[in-house]
């Protein structure tokens, strides 16, 4: 090929947005071979310019230098279709994990927002919509389990249940009514995610909503003033609580100091 038809090293460098040494690598190795001039010089042709932008596609899905070049050596358009092809799934799992982080980061930012203006010595009954949580299995207090066997047994059924989704959400915790209305409230009847990908619901209805700080648990002070409000202001309690951490060691360095939620369901007398 005549040279004018040729790129120098340095004009190569900067149309394929590389540089030299990285371009002199290349050429030692073997993995892009530059055409040498009567100058002794390198220089490359259009065709470097589709196997750099290559190289650099691999380079940046985890692929070595020696795995390129072995590749390069032994290619054929059957074995690059399948390159392709499996390069394409590897790309299409990166996208589903980043979208799933996303969602999460996404969500424990609505929830860390949620609590930065509340008034936490205020009780106040609000009609809030549904909302999308995955719900586990009621928990058997009956059979000697504790609040950590509870715990894990949710974590097991929720793999087993929703095996594609990442289970880095906050788990909060659902207390039945008549373990309200009966002062219990030690450990909580069923976990729950709070996750828009969830297929249980948390249902549209009017709350009586509370906040506390104190650590996981703390939260008996705070229900007796609820059930105090509930009932002197024409209210009664008809359905679960939801008892939630929007503060918590993610955003509170302090254990004893997390915000805690409850929003226990409600009616008119």
């Amino acid at each position: 090929m005549h040279k004018q038809q040729l790129f120098s090293a340095g004009k190569f460098a900067k149309l394929s947005r590389t540089t030299l040494k990285t371009l002199h690598h290349y050429d030692a190795i073997g993995i892009l071979p530059a055409i040498r001039g009567e100058n002794n010089y390198r220089y490359y042709s259009t065709m470097h310019l589709s196997l750099v932008n290559m190289i650099r596609v691999l380079q940046k899905l985890g692929m070595t230098l020696d795995k390129i070049i072995n590749l390069k050596n032994t290619r054929t358009p059957e074995s690059q279709c399948k390159l392709y092809k499996n390069q394409i799934y590897e790309i299409n799992k990166k996208i589903d994990g980043l979208a799933r982080a996303k969602k999460l980061l996404l969500t424990l930012h609505e929830i860390t927002n949620s609590a930065l203006n509340v008034d936490e010595a205020k009780i106040t009954i609000q009609f809030l919509p549904v909302e999308a949580i995955m719900l586990g299995n009621v928990n058997d207090y009956s059979r000697g389990m504790n609040e950590y066997n509870a715990l894990f047994e949710f974590y097991c059924y929720m793999q087993r249940r929703y095996p594609d989704i990442d289970f880095n959400y906050p788990v909060w915790g659902v207390f039945s009514e008549k373990r309200i209305k009966n002062c219990d409230w030690r450990y909580p009847d069923r976990y729950y995610f709070y996750n828009p990908e969830g297929y249980d619901k948390r249902p549209a209805n009017l709350y009586a909503i509370g906040y506390i700080r104190g650590n996981y648990g703390q939260t008996d002070e705070l229900y007796h003033r609820m059930i105090e409000y509930i009932d002197n202001n024409g209210f009664e309690i008809c359905g679960d609580a939801y008892e939630e951490y929007p503060l918590n060691e993610l955003s509170v360095s302090d254990n004893t100091n997390y915000l805690i939620r409850v929003m226990i369901t409600v009616r008119k007398k």
